[in-house]
């Protein structure tokens, strides 16, 4: 006697479910921008584009934001861990007025999917507005604490933001 089973998986999000979570996450790095002086409102606008577009196509697992005073030394610092299902919260974005740094920089690394990492050649088409270059940077967090969460999520569709201080 033999028996077989078969299972599909389904995602209830779409497209405007991940524009929706993007939107909440390009009005932190607005924020940031703005509150800091360390990249520019256009740059912040730039990297959520790039966000989206890997984003929408599953390619992204984590995007860490850190400000990075002219010392070298970490002042503050966002992570954002995409979930694409069961992802709750709902909050607004905001909390994210950091100490105006003009000397500064801000840092931001894009932490990559299993399917990132097979579709190389599909990822060399895409329109990105930033060129990004790997890195060894720490995203740990060491010399900061942890500080709070609040989540942005559509339909099962998500992103867990963990601020550090």
């Amino acid at each position: 006697m033999s028996s077989s089973n078969s299972s599909t998986y389904t995602t209830t999000y779409t497209f405007a479910d991940v524009e929706k979570v993007v939107r909440s996450i390009k009005a932190d790095l607005v924020m940031i921008a703005s509150s800091t002086k360390a990249i520019t409102e256009s740059e912040a606008k730039e990297y959520a584009h790039d966000i989206e577009l890997l984003a929408k196509n599953d390619y992204l697992s984590k995007v860490d934001v850190t400000l990075i005073n002219s010392y070298g030394s970490e002042i503050r610092a966002i992570q954002y861990t995409f979930q694409t299902e069961n992802a709750s919260g709902s909050e607004r974005p905001g909390g994210v007025m950091w100490p105006h740094t003009p000397d500064g920089r801000v840092r931001i690394i894009l932490s990559h999917t299993d399917k990132y990492r097979s579709e190389s050649d599909k990822i060399s088409k895409l329109p990105f507005e930033i060129t990004w270059v790997s890195t060894t940077e720490s995203t740990n967090h060491s010399s900061l604490s942890a500080v709070g969460e609040r989540g942005y999520s559509s339909n099962g569709y998500g992103a867990n933001r963990s601020d550090y201080s």
